[in-house]
């Protein structure tokens, strides 16, 4: 997945490539776009997809257990993104968590 800078909230740091993602507890100066996320700490691929069968693979560095917290999945293009939004299919996110060793898919209730 290439993502999207134009998305990243101020707190997320893009790779060169933008292939890879990093949070940075320090808020980046970043342009105020429609397409950014202010409340929550996410990021957008660039390329959209409508409809088919998607699969991706994840890599984690550095601390995976304990106390590491990250989630990925795919969102509606029309997901908000100034606002706090719960990270489920109610708020057009579908994705899964890591938090504190256990994987969690989230949806309403959480499975």
């Amino acid at each position: 997945v290439t993502l999207d800078p134009n998305t990243a909230h101020s707190q997320l740091v893009l790779s060169e490539d933008l292939r890879c993602v990093r949070r940075d507890f320090e808020q980046l100066d970043l342009p105020d776009t429609p397409e950014r996320f202010y409340s929550r700490c996410c990021v957008l691929g660039r390329e959209g997809f409508w409809e088919g069968r998607h699969c991706w693979e994840v890599e984690v560095e550095g601390e995976v257990g304990g106390d590491s917290w990250w989630a990925v999945g795919v969102a509606r293009e029309c997901v908000e993104r100034k606002r706090y939004t719960h990270l489920n299919p109610e708020g057009g996110i579908w994705a899964v968590e890591h938090c504190l060793g256990q994987f969690v898919s989230l949806t309403s209730p959480h499975t």
